[in-house]
């Protein structure tokens, strides 16, 4: 059985601190300052009576995008669909609320979110060398 629901900050923030490609969390009050005062959608996800993941995103832009800022999976419950339920109601909601696309970073050392990404149809559309290159940053967009 799979649910999601929306704004349970602090639900969110503890999967985030449980997910292993995060090699440096963010504290509870990052969370909060980037969603105060901004349309936000925060989601968890609840597989078998369980929160497994999180997706967070925000109006960074003050345009017609939605960035997707923040999410993950725990391993264990990885390739069942969850990520892709998360995803689908976050660009239903922003194509709801006005929004024409989808925005989101990552680290080029996180091959699987861009492959995910990649597989729902985002785009690449800029990178940001770093000295790693597995520190390197990778912008992606997506139109709803």
């Amino acid at each position: 059985m799979i649910s999601i629901r929306e704004n349970e900050l602090v639900q969110a923030f503890k999967i985030s601190n449980r997910i292993p490609e995060f090699d440096n969390p963010y504290k509870l009050n990052e969370y909060g300052h980037r969603t105060i005062g901004v349309m936000h959608l925060i989601l968890t996800i609840i597989y078998n009576n369980e929160i497994v993941g999180f997706k967070i995103g925000y109006d960074r832009f003050q345009n017609d995008s939605f960035y997707s800022w923040m999410g993950g999976i725990l391993p264990e419950y990885r390739r069942k669909g969850l990520a892709n339920a998360l995803a689908n109601f976050q660009e239903e909601w922003a194509r709801g609320n006005g929004y024409h696309k989808i925005k989101m970073k990552t680290m080029s050392k996180h091959k699987a979110m861009i492959s995910f990404s990649l597989n729902r149809g985002f785009k690449i559309t800029s990178k940001i060398a770093k000295k790693s290159l597995d520190g390197s940053r990778i912008w992606m967009e997506k139109i709803l």
